[in-house]
């Protein structure tokens, strides 16, 4: 008895420096948030097609400090067929959307528990079907978290920057590059509807300074419905507008999906 008891001095400072370690891991732990999402479609039938669309976020919190990576990618192919010099039919799928982008930004809280922040947002975007090879912005400037609630958040914020768009060969028309000064402009409304149904409103402008060169808008609508603590159902309705583009390409782009969220 006496023995057992005197054991539990050393066994203290063990107990509390497990407790300290733990402690630290969940803070490690709860400063990242990582979400992966992937949607695909399969068709069979008369036209055969498959769809894949996926996508990353990271999200880092400490202080005053928020940082955000997002990847997005979505890709198809269609089942083509063709006869060749023979007669013979030949199967084959062709790619017909190809597309992914990635987003960064990280904003800095001026003061503990304030609502004015700094910003500085990069983005890198390919897509293989429209006029622009690539376009590239990086910005910087002024946020402020709006409104906020219980239930409903509001950011916006806005900056200069600049634009660098990759003109894609067509016809008459060569690759070339496009750069302008921007001015960008976002905001962000989220709305938790219930203790599972939350709806996101994104809304990016990025305003050539030149009236001759491209302009961007983009409007994000997301509902996600929390199925298990955590897997969501994801519905997205996403506009894209270029002012600017060469002939035979559309102005407008819009894209509906639905994907499985994990977040770990």
């Amino acid at each position: 008895m006496h023995r057992n008891l005197a054991l539990i001095p050393l066994l203290l400072p063990s107990t509390v420096f497990a407790e300290e370690v733990l402690e630290e891991a969940i803070s490690v732990t709860a400063e990242y948030t990582v979400s992966a999402e992937l949607g695909f479609l399969y068709k069979t039938g008369n036209t055969k097609s498959t769809d894949m669309k996926a996508g990353l976020n990271l999200r880092h919190e400490k202080n005053q400090w928020v940082s955000e990576v997002t990847f997005n990618y979505l890709g198809k192919k269609l089942e083509t067929q063709s006869v060749d010099n023979n007669g013979a039919t030949e199967t084959e799928f062709l790619t017909t959307d190809n597309k992914w982008n990635i987003t960064t930004q990280t904003n800095y809280t001026l003061s503990p528990q304030g609502k004015n922040y700094l910003y500085g947002n990069l983005s890198y975007e390919e897509d293989k079907f429209s006029s622009f090879e690539q376009q590239n912005s990086v910005s910087i400037g002024w946020g402020r978290h709006w409104y906020q609630t219980k239930k409903t958040s509001l950011f916006a914020d806005v900056g200069p920057g600049y634009k660098h768009d990759v003109v894609r060969e067509s016809g008459s028309v060569m690759k070339h590059a496009q750069d302008a000064f921007i001015i960008q402009a976002q905001a962000l409304y989220i709305h938790k509807i219930n203790a599972f149904v939350e709806l996101k409103q994104l809304f990016v402008a990025k305003y050539a300074t030149d009236t001759e060169e491209n302009s961007t808008y983009k409007a994000e609508t997301s509902i996600t419905t929390k199925l298990i603590e955590s897997l969501q159902l994801k519905f997205t309705l996403t506009i894209d507008h270029n002012t600017e583009v060469e002939q035979g390409f559309d102005h407008t782009d819009t894209q509906t999906a639905m994907t499985f969220v994990y977040s770990f």
